[in-house]
């Protein structure tokens, strides 16, 4: 494990590909919560993962154990760009990941946070890597460079897909049929459960009329049909410099 109190942690501490990584200072709000951000610098040609990088990426996994007085992480996850991996789809950051993080208190007081992020990196091949992180005390002001990051978030679409959720041999297979007016055949689409346990395989894209249609296996632990909740699913149509999501689906015969 790579450890650091508050600097980020240098070139020379970190596997390939990796230049540096740090909580950004970040400020507080009236609200008494703190904002923050992770920053990955990658060596050119580099990426790592968004939270749901498809079948072959590996997503970032956030343990604040060592934090004080902190009630809840919420990461706010900029659009992805998508990634031809040898053949395979993946969705990540190129060069370079800066995500905003707001931290919210346990109690009266200042937040302390304390992180270690497991993810990957991949050139060729793919390597886990592990950063243990404590960000510098806030400053006066917000930081412009989170407030970007921050407005690339997805936006948040007020319709939902219409979906069929069938049984599989080994889980579930859902079918989502995105609402009339939402991407085209060079756009891309992930979906995922509220239950970061279930693997969602990468969608298969195709058209029924004017809509995109996208189908995924999900798989649970013990590889057998269960039940699924389709307000657990969420999908996000990235398009390529836009991305809007959509919580939960509505049920079709």
């Amino acid at each position: 494990m790579l450890c650091l109190t508050a600097l980020p942690v240098m070139a020379q501490d970190l596997p390939p590909g990796l230049v540096s990584a740090e909580l950004l200072p970040g400020w507080e709000t009236p609200q008494g919560h703190r904002i923050t951000a992770l920053r990955l610098e990658l060596e050119p040609g580099w990426k790592t993962y968004w939270r749901s990088p498809g079948d072959a990426g590996m997503p970032p996994r956030f343990d604040w154990q060592g934090s004080a007085n902190l009630a809840q992480a919420r990461l706010i996850w900029p659009r992805p760009e998508v990634i031809d991996s040898g053949g395979e789809r993946t969705l990540g950051y190129h060069r370079q990941l800066l995500l905003p993080i707001e931290l919210l208190p346990a109690g009266p007081g200042p937040i302390e946070p304390r992180v270690t992020v497991d993810f990957g990196l991949c050139l060729d091949i793919c390597v886990p890597a592990q950063v243990a992180l404590v960000p510098p005390p806030p400053g006066a002001d917000p930081d412009p460079r989170i407030q970007a990051a921050m407005a690339l978030q997805p936006r948040q679409s007020e319709q939902q897909p219409d979906c069929r959720i069938d049984p599989i041999a080994d889980g579930m297979q859902v079918t989502a049929t995105l609402p009339s007016g939402h991407g085209d055949d060079d756009s891309d689409v992930a979906i995922e459960m509220a239950d970061e346990q279930i693997w969602v395989s990468a969608p298969e894209l195709g058209r029924q009329g004017d809509r995109i249609t996208a189908r995924a296996e999900l798989v649970a632990g013990t590889g057998k049909p269960f039940a699924v909740d389709p307000a657990d699913l969420r999908l996000t149509l990235i398009d390529g410099g836009d991305a809007v999501e959509f919580d939960g689906c509505r049920m079709k015969d």
